[in-house]
């Protein structure tokens, strides 16, 4: 029973956010400010998201983005726990490639695309290659400030119960560097996410949700196009929540932050 308030205690405040979001489109709709062409009523974006689930047109590009946001997030959340490592453990690297990847983190990874085109075409290795490169930065960086910043108290601490070299880290510092690890994959996902729309929305013979984005837009199919966006939005909603959100709580309780609310 605490388990189910639990989960109602996360959830229904999501709900209620998007209850209201709903009320006042529906008062926009109403009010006739925007032609109904351009603006559906809640209704019918509904029916519209119903009528492709039932088809399942939104499910194989539903399967199609997941799948290719996996193989570019692994290869990011790889290349860059390795990369921010070795900032670590060189200080040449770092002076040498740590603002590097600073100014790639600042760059918006659309900007990628065209490059992305030149390269590989209007293909799948071009929305992969944008994927990696939007995401790389951000899991780069936490890896390299989740590490630094263990407290050096720990790592004394240690030293004096004889931990040294790869045992010290084993054992210390990459477990004390966990949170941080864990908050900088989740702003990885939420850039290998944006970037896979972002990739899929320019190279729209792509299967995927970006793709049928844009192919309903230029149809002029308005209620599906934000459904589509609903469904987005939905998946990066149950991505925090059951993904990072479990994690984060399983860190924090087994760390004894976790406040238990009666």
């Amino acid at each position: 029973m605490s388990r189910v308030r639990s989960v109602l205690r996360e959830v229904w405040p999501r709900l209620a956010a998007i209850a209201i979001l709903v009320a006042i489109w529906q008062l926009v709709y109403q009010s006739g400010f925007f032609d109904k062409v351009v603006l559906p009523s809640p209704l019918q974006v509904w029916r519209a998201l119903g009528h492709d689930l039932g088809n399942g047109v939104i499910w194989r590009n539903t399967e199609s983005s997941i799948v290719r946001l996996l193989i570019g997030f692994t290869v990011s959340v790889a290349a860059g726990t390795v990369f921010g490592l070795l900032e670590v453990a060189s200080s040449f690297f770092e002076r040498s490639f740590g603002s590097l990847v600073v100014g790639l983190q600042s760059l918006p990874s659309i900007a990628w695309l065209p490059l992305a085109v030149l390269w590989f075409g209007l293909s799948e290795q071009a929305v992969l290659f944008v994927v990696i490169i939007g995401s790389f930065p951000a899991v780069a960086l936490a890896t390299m400030n989740s590490v630094r910043q263990v407290p050096p108290l720990l790592q004394r601490a240690g030293r004096t119960m004889g931990a040294s070299g790869w045992r010290l880290y084993r054992h210390v510092v990459l477990p004390a560097a966990i949170p941080g690890y864990v908050g900088g994959m989740q702003q990885g996902w939420a850039f290998a996410w944006r970037s896979l729309m972002a990739g899929e929305l320019i190279i729209a013979s792509a299967n995927g949700l970006g793709g049928l984005l844009t192919r309903s837009q230029q149809n002029l199919e308005t209620p599906t196009v934000i459904a589509v966006m609903a469904v987005i939005v939905i998946i990066g909603m149950f991505v925090d929540l059951a993904v990072f959100g479990t994690l984060d709580n399983r860190i924090r309780s087994r760390r004894g932050l976790l406040v238990h609310q009666g």
